[in-house]
């Protein structure tokens, strides 16, 4: 007897091996059989006839840190068939705190993630935070170790370089965060804190989780030149001995995608462990104080506002603008928390500084000022077939890289990446086969990411499935209207216990959900 048995399916197991048909038959939250069940009984059953059977699936950068404490089950990912987040990406999050962070965080965090002062609860440790989300959500969650945490605790949140009492911190912080089960270390060397760090400082980090092999996942200096970051990227995971990960790796044009898929071909590979991630769009989204000179930063996001009214601020802002690769037309406004300004939420940067009336820095640095630094963009550029060369990669994974707000005209990308990867690229743009996609959505991740005995389809391992139409799964939400659920997703299985009957979410599962706080190769 199995509680519950998939019936009559189509197996993709998610290790690229050909698709074969099967049953599925669970006991508790383990794949107990595969094969032939007709003439075994179960206390429940889904009939998967010409459907396919895939293990749960993995995103490995998002935002949903802080709406997972707000939303279960999460539908614009559930819907999609993820089963697993992986949290705290590109260095900024909300643990680890201390009595002198944790408010610059809340603030920080307010266009990214959603969370506000009062739902603070008295965290500080990444394991306090994850024992939140613990049985309290319908997805697995795991974490990276966001790097800026360590290092405006330990240094504050100036550009100088630890000295030795201060990396002595920093280091004790990731062996910390390590025996928590974070999977490693997360940089976004663009963003606050951490776009300080140096080279050295980062390897001397990352050899504190070169025992482990922890990950050093990065969303590296752009602003540098995409190619020049990852070369950083490579240089702190070869000196320092642990595997690395480039977060939202893309080019903007065919000859910078030549250039950065030779360097990693070529060079790359050969000189660490390495892979990366990416959403199936180009246009790209993150907030618009990501624009301002570093310097605003040096007395921590609470100490920002004031700076923005220098006018030696406003001018270095000016000539940010003038040299960004995106024009203002091409850049949209997407979620800000201002009642008075709600009705330029899906209108472009252009269209708000024509009607303040004032030179873009201006303008937008009061726009700032009003929104307490709470403004999210969406960065419109190219065709999406640019980025076809890395999804279709050998070292290539799913990141959503999906923020979510609501009443926002937020970036697709949440509410689409699996489904677009699943549907559109195998049948119409035929990048790669369907068990191509189920495997840059599994069993890859989830070995990359240290989930132990998940990913596949394999006698014993948990039972974190996917049900989905392989003829009709796809994304539905745009840029005009990106609150669309994808379709084609039947059922979800978290730990063998159902999140999504029938293409439609099980909202209310009792005072314990299934998702799980998940440890590194635990």
């Amino acid at each position: 007897m199995f509680d519950l048995i998939i019936r009559n399916g189509t197996v993709i197991d998610g290790t690229r091996a050909d698709r074969y048909p099967a049953d599925v038959g669970l006991r508790a939250d383990r794949i107990a059989a595969i094969g032939n069940l007709s003439d075994t009984e179960s206390q429940h059953s889904i009939d998967a006839q010409g459907k396919i059977v895939a293990p749960g699936f993995v995103d490995v950068h998002n935002h949903s840190d802080g709406w997972l404490l707000q939303k279960p089950n999460f539908l614009p990912k559930t819907l999609q068939g993820f089963t697993t987040e992986v949290l705290m990406a590109d260095g900024i999050s909300y643990a680890p705190v201390d009595a002198t962070t944790r408010a610059h965080w809340l603030y920080y965090m307010r266009a990214l993630n959603g969370l506000m002062q009062s739902h603070y609860s008295g965290w500080e440790s990444l394991a306090d935070y994850m024992q939140l989300l613990d049985g309290h959500t319908a997805q697995n969650t795991i974490t990276h170790l966001p790097y800026a945490h360590l290092r405006a605790m330990a240094c504050g949140w100036d550009r100088r370089v630890p000295d030795d009492v201060q990396m002595e911190e920093i280091l004790a912080g990731v062996e910390r965060g390590m025996a928590e089960g974070a999977v490693g270390i997360s940089t976004g060397l663009d963003y606050i804190a951490e776009c300080f760090a140096t080279t050295d400082e980062l390897v001397e980090a990352c050899t504190a989780m070169a025992a482990q092999q922890g990950l050093y996942a990065t969303h590296v200096r752009y602003k540098k030149g995409t190619l020049a970051g990852v070369q950083e990227a490579v240089e702190i995971g070869r000196r320092a001995g642990v595997p690395v990960h480039i977060s939202h790796f893309k080019g903007t044009s065919p000859q910078q995608i030549d250039e950065l898929l030779s360097y990693v071909d070529q060079v790359a590979v050969n000189e660490v462990d390495f892979s990366f991630d990416v959403y199936p769009y180009l246009p790209g989204s993150t907030m618009l104080n990501f624009m301002l000179p570093y310097e605003v930063w040096e007395d921590g996001p609470l100490g920002v506002l004031p700076k923005l009214n220098d006018p030696a601020i406003r001018r270095r802002f000016a000539r940010v603008l003038d040299r960004y690769a995106n024009p203002l037309d091409q850049m949209t406004i997407a979620w800000l928390p201002g009642r008075d300004n709600a009705r330029f939420i899906g209108r472009t940067i252009e269209e708000y500084v024509q009607q303040a009336d004032a030179p873009p820095a201006d303008a937008l640095c009061d726009l700032l000022i009003e929104e307490n630094l709470a403004v999210l963009l969406v960065f419109h550029h190219g065709d999406d077939a640019l980025v076809h060369p890395f999804l279709s990669h050998e070292k290539y994974m799913l990141g959503s890289d999906g923020i979510y707000f609501p009443d926002g005209a937020v970036h697709p990308r949440l509410y689409g990446s699996a489904a677009r990867l699943l549907g559109p690229c195998v049948r119409d743009h035929k990048l790669f086969s369907l068990e191509d996609a189920v495997y840059k959505l599994s069993a890859h991740p989830a070995s990359r990411f240290g989930l132990t005995q998940r990913g596949q389809i394999v006698e014993g391992f948990y039972a974190d499935l996917v049900v989905f139409d392989a003829a009709t799964v796809a994304d539905r939400a745009t840029y005009a209207d990106p609150h669309q659920y994808s379709v084609g997703v039947e059922h979800v299985l978290v730990n063998g216990v159902p999140i999504v009957r029938n293409g439609d979410a099980i909202e209310d599962l009792g005072p314990t959900w299934p998702g799980r706080y998940l440890k590194f190769k635990a």
